[in-house]
């Protein structure tokens, strides 16, 4: 069965579901919407309690159960973005590159956008090879966002 629940974060608002293991799909959306904003679910509550820790800049890393679904190829994809590190960016063709080559640099893209688990899997770190923003899901205003509040945490944490 799956459960959904609705959070309201600086920033946005995150739709979660998971299948009571893992989280299956995680977006997020400027704009409010109607939608299960409490959830009796363990792992749901978690999830609202790591995200809110994440936009509140407590939290760096997510410690939760994912099951995204896809093909092999983007579950590749998808376990690379997740080893990429907090505050730090990386291109498509460094993971085609990771992945057998250059030429994947346009599957990976696609894998990226096919991605259902925003943030956790972390596809907004990845950019052009030549540093600028490219596409992403919610749109490219939330990717700067996302990128902008990593970067500024990451810095308050070497001020410290």
């Amino acid at each position: 069965m799956i459960e959904t629940v609705v959070l309201s974060t600086r920033l946005g608002f995150w739709q979660i579901e998971g299948n009571g293991k893992a989280l299956t799909k995680v977006s997020i959306y400027s704009d409010p919407f109607a939608g299960a904003m409490t959830t009796d679910s363990p792992l749901l509550q978690e999830a609202c309690r790591q995200i809110t820790a994440y936009c509140d800049r407590e939290l760096q890393n997510f410690d939760l159960p994912l099951a995204p679904v896809g093909p092999k190829f983007h579950q590749q994809v998808w376990d690379l973005l997740v080893q990429v590190p907090f505050g730090r960016t990386t291109s498509y063709g460094e993971l085609a590159a990771e992945l057998g080559g250059p030429t994947l640099s346009r599957a990976v893209g696609q894998a990226n956008a096919k991605n259902p688990i925003a943030v956790l899997i972390p596809c907004h770190r990845v950019i052009g090879r030549n540093g600028s923003l490219t596409g992403y899901a919610g749109g490219l205003s939330l990717k700067q966002l996302l990128l902008e509040h990593e970067q500024g945490l990451q810095q308050d944490c070497l001020d410290l």
